[in-house]
């Protein structure tokens, strides 16, 4: 009984080791403008040990994130991106939100959101 103790504590420590830096992951949401006005959103951040990188929604119209900044301290997270409107025009992306709910795996990012002159919130779950 101690050895199957023994071995279900290592496989617990081992998922969460598996898990990394609490910014990484695939995180998907929405933003929007009014609570009615939302729009889909996915993002894939990535810590590499060094330096954090991401994609806006991964597929064929995908964004490459610019900069995201990570404040450990504050939980906060800032990122601007260049991504395509719904007429495929470029459209600048910055945002900024707070890192949340840290224990769990479906961790929560919830901010303002600025794509072009349009302003609103974006809340994101890490999948």
């Amino acid at each position: 009984n101690m050895r199957r103790l023994a071995l279900i504590l290592f496989a617990c420590v081992a998922l969460v080791a598996q898990e990394g830096h609490p910014i990484s992951g695939t995180w998907s949401g929405d933003w929007g403008t009014t609570p009615l006005s939302r729009s889909h959103l996915t993002l894939v951040i990535t810590w590499d040990g060094k330096e954090i990188t991401g994609l806006l929604n991964p597929g064929p119209g995908a964004g490459k994130i610019q900069s995201i900044y990570l404040d450990v301290p504050t939980w906060t997270v800032r990122i601007e991106a260049d991504a395509k409107d719904a007429k495929g025009a470029a459209v600048h992306i910055s945002a900024e939100g707070k890192l949340e709910d840290l224990g769990s795996i479906h961790r929560t990012i919830k901010g303002t959101w600025q794509q072009g002159e349009a302003k609103g919130d974006f809340r994101l779950t890490r999948d």
